[in-house]
């Protein structure tokens, strides 16, 4: 092992990571023979075969599975020294990656904007998702830190609650209940109604509440992303519940329009997470320490849009905003 570079190393590792020469190829901007090559000087180096071929797949031995652990490992380490030599150098500079809810892109992206300003050397590898693959990712120890709103109670995490994130019911401002006020939960029975997909956080709250009051709703669709769930809604196509930055962008002039329906919002947070083990670089620790002040900072939907969406025969109703205070 002596004779393995970090250049083999790094091309097999990619390989693994791929299950594919050829895509490893096109990731490192080199060509598949050169893959192959270093593949194979590595594999002589260790002396056991790295990669078994079956049919048209391609994967790990244990030996190469052993050194894939290694390499993630070996590569961790030689970005956490890099960041830590600029550290001493007086300046911040590598790479930060974050994984974030779907909802979570709505103050992410402009929280990312002033961080990357006020630090121009860090680079931000940021992956949007659900919870369900963020759950993986976190098994897989692929990112820095994870914006959530559930709690993954089967992996070791530290997490820190930051900014409230209530779900309310939303439907087309046209829509028969859009006037009424203090409306049951029974009044949703039956009703068209569009569900996020299998694996969103918001999905489990909702069937949860469902649940427990004995709930029945036509889901007409399922849908991964809150942007077409928006625009299904505007199309006249069901209901929804959502998380109320989703509506920042809506306006008074949008289309949509939030119900006011006993037990909402459903009132959940978001946290900010990372593996109990792991030991943070110092770009980690920047961006969580900027993340917990500029939290205060994100515009909350019921101080700016979200009352003004929420009218009834020209009144505003705010939706009881003593119960939008979440507990810590």
């Amino acid at each position: 092992m002596i004779q393995a570079t970090l250049h083999q190393l790094k091309v097999f590792e990619t390989v693994a990571r791929n299950g594919s020469f050829t895509r490893a190829a096109e990731e490192l901007f080199i060509t598949q023979p050169t893959v192959s090559s270093q593949v194979k000087q590595l594999t002589k180096a260790v002396g056991l075969p790295l990669f078994e071929q079956i049919g048209k797949s391609l994967y790990l031995t244990d030996a190469g599975q052993d050194l894939l652990v290694t390499c993630q490992d070996i590569f961790e380490r030689l970005n956490n020294f890099e960041i830590k030599v600029a550290d001493l150098k007086g300046t911040k500079q590598g790479q930060l990656k974050l994984a974030v809810i779907t909802t979570a892109k709505y103050f992410v992206p402009r929280l990312l904007g002033s961080f990357c300003q006020n630090y121009p050397g860090i680079d931000v590898a940021l992956k949007v998702t659900n919870h369900q693959e963020i759950q993986q990712r976190m098994l897989e120890n692929k990112d820095d830190l994870y914006i959530v709103s559930n709690m993954h109670k089967d992996i070791d995490l530290k997490s820190k609650a930051f900014l409230d994130n209530p779900l309310v019911v939303v439907a087309k401002k046209d829509h028969p209940l859009a006037e009424k006020e203090n409306l049951d939960l029974e009044h949703l029975n039956d009703r068209p109604f569009i569900m996020r997909e299998h694996g969103s956080g918001t999905r489990e709250a909702i069937l949860q509440l469902f649940d427990r009051h004995d709930i029945s709703v036509k889901v007409k669709l399922e849908l991964g992303s809150n942007e077409a769930i928006k625009q299904a809604i505007a199309g006249g196509l069901g209901i929804s519940i959502l998380s109320e930055h989703c509506l920042i962008s809506e306006g008074v002039s949008g289309e949509l329009t939030v119900l006011d329906f006993k037990h909402f919002p459903i009132k959940r947070r978001w946290f900010v997470s990372y593996l109990a083990g792991k030991k943070l670089s110092v770009i980690a620790e920047t961006f969580l320490d900027y993340l917990l002040e500029e939290s205060s900072k994100i515009p909350f939907p019921e101080t700016s849009i979200l009352a003004q969406l929420t009218r009834n025969n020209g009144r505003l109703h705010p939706l009881r905003p003593e119960s939008r205070k979440v507990p810590n």
